[in-house]
């Protein structure tokens, strides 16, 4: 009984790293109980005993209760099937613990209060109802035109949160969550929107051109050439954004729109719906204001 088939406690415990009291507990519980006993009494474990107990270190390290593992170990339960319930569990724990991390990482970058704290956690907590009801709230209030209008642009202005967000997209869901409940934003942005689907347009008849992707086309190449709104180089520009418009009514709305709440918007949307970062708008349409406001007050065009 004492041949070189069987091992000591000690044996185990040497090659499982498991303490002689853990084995000892696993042995009482009937969870690996010792192969035989030699004449003294000492507990003696062959090979299968062995890899039971490197099988419960494993099922133990995996976050498995002991009412598993016997089950699991006396092959009164399927190990797949044991394992597939335990990783839909830690899945939705990994879930849980990113929703925190989410609102944790937001509250130490902004410095928030108690009362913004629980905010952030009710955003980053919300359903994907929830999540759609918010936004829907969001874009009817600042939508006032026909829907055949605004359906594309409102379909570029939806956030979809993926099901398994990374923590920067969580946390530019709660940024943006934030920014879509400031009244003045909304009031700035339905006003914005407006201008650019009024006027002209019917069930068959798209709406005018968008004043600010003309902005954005024909004063990017001026921008990036690094040229002086103010200086003789820009004349070009600010003459082909004046043709057929009336200079105080192009000003009025270039200013309207120069929004960096805007651009915020759709930077974070971008992150949100892992799309391409976009380019903002507010530099060309401080460039065109300054170009405009240098030639009106000289007279020049």
């Amino acid at each position: 009984m004492d041949g070189e088939r069987f091992l000591t406690i000690g044996d185990l415990a040497r090659r499982t790293g498991l303490t002689i009291k853990t084995i000892r507990f696993y042995a009482d519980r009937g969870i690996v109980p010792p192969t035989t006993r030699n004449a003294a009494g000492h507990r003696l474990y062959d090979a299968g005993a062995l890899a039971r107990l490197e099988l419960v270190r494993t099922l133990r390290d995996l976050g498995l209760d002991l009412r598993v593992i016997r089950e699991i170990v006396a092959r009164e339960a399927s190990l797949p099937e044991v394992a597939a319930s335990h990783a839909a569990a830690l899945t939705a724990q990994i879930e849980i613990l990113r929703l925190r991390r989410a609102v944790l990482t937001t509250v130490a970058r902004r410095g928030t209060t108690p009362e913004e704290m629980d905010l952030t956690h009710r955003l980053a907590t919300m359903s994907k109802r929830e999540r759609t009801s918010l936004i829907d709230d969001f874009l009817d209030s600042v939508f006032d035109a026909p829907e055949h209008v605004v359906r594309g642009i409102r379909t570029t202005m939806t956030p979809h949160l993926p099901d398994d967000p990374e923590p920067e997209q969580m946390d530019a869901w709660v940024e943006l969550a934030e920014l879509t409940a400031d009244p003045g934003f909304r009031t700035r942005l339905r006003t914005t929107i407006a201008r650019l689907t009024a006027g002209g347009h019917t069930r068959t008849t798209p709406p005018r051109p968008d004043l600010a992707a003309t902005v954005r086309e024909r004063v990017a190449p001026a921008l990036a050439a690094g040229i002086d709104p103010a200086s003789p180089a820009a004349d070009a520009t600010a003459t082909a954004l004046l043709a057929n418009a009336d200079a105080d009514d192009l000003l009025a709305g270039l200013e309207f729109m120069n929004d960096p709440r805007r651009d915020r918007y759709f930077e974070l949307l971008a992150v949100i719906n892992a799309w391409p970062s976009p380019r903002p708008l507010c530099p060309s349409l401080s460039w065109a204001i300054q170009a405009l406001r240098t030639r009106r007050a000289t007279g020049t065009r």
